[in-house]
């Protein structure tokens, strides 16, 4: 997880807008090794723990609906790298054929077990296997879909330098994006124009403002948001 020398970064990242973001995280090379220990043994451990929670969850969704039990998605994260996320399936099979890549409330592409487990944010749990493989960590940028990515502005990409994030503040602020997005004409173009330039202002600032302890303090953040939906 360590932040590489300035000229073994992607070319794309090698600008001016990312520059002054690099230059404050490679002084944190310390505590984002730490970071990357936390993330594999927590994730180690609530694999265990969680593992009769992932059997059910597994039994619903088969039992609601056909297809997969996880939905797998190409989704963009450090130095703009691809991976396909883990997560519990709660829309109907091939629901990202059917229509935006962005779901908006009272989205008809939700199943009934789907509509449970996303009003309890369990679909994310299996996010957990990203974070233990290393492809994301607890606390970063929400892996976007590589269209959206490609919409990225120079400073936007200072988000690349670090993993995606299983939650951030922007998560926490935007907990009911589905909910903004719901009357939008074109999804979306009202994602990408007006929702996303709002949470990378979060996403900057902790880049920006990176620490591991400030970390842990949005990993509590995000359990008491959830716990008050």
């Amino acid at each position: 997880m360590l932040v590489k020398k300035w000229e073994k970064l992607p070319e794309r990242l090698q600008c001016d807008a990312v520059r002054p973001y690099y230059e404050k995280l490679r002084k944190k090379n310390f505590s984002l090794f730490w970071k990357r220990v936390f993330d594999i043994f927590v994730s180690s451990v609530m694999l265990i723990l969680l593992s009769l929670l992932f059997i059910i969850l597994a039994i619903a969704i088969k039992i609601d609906s056909r297809g997969p039990v996880f939905f797998r998605q190409v989704r963009v994260t450090q130095y703009g790298k691809t991976f396909r996320i883990f997560k519990f399936r709660t829309m109907v099979n091939n629901a990202d054929k059917m229509g935006s890549q962005v779901t908006v409330g009272g989205d008809a592409r939700i199943t009934r077990v789907g509509k449970f487990i996303r009003k309890c944010r369990l679909d994310e749990v299996s996010q957990l296997i990203d974070v233990w493989r290393g492809a994301m960590s607890f606390v970063g940028t929400r892996p976007e879909v590589p269209k959206y990515v490609d919409r990225y502005t120079d400073e936007m990409l200072a988000t690349l330098l670090l993993p995606a994030g299983v939650t951030s503040e922007a998560s926490i602020k935007f907990k009911d994006e589905d909910e903004l997005l719901k009357d939008a004409e074109n999804v979306d173009d009202t994602y990408v124009n007006e929702v996303l330039p709002k949470k990378m202002e979060y996403n900057l600032q902790s880049v920006k403002r990176y620490g591991f302890w400030r970390d842990i303090g949005t990993m509590f953040r995000t359990v008491g948001a959830v716990l008050k939906r």
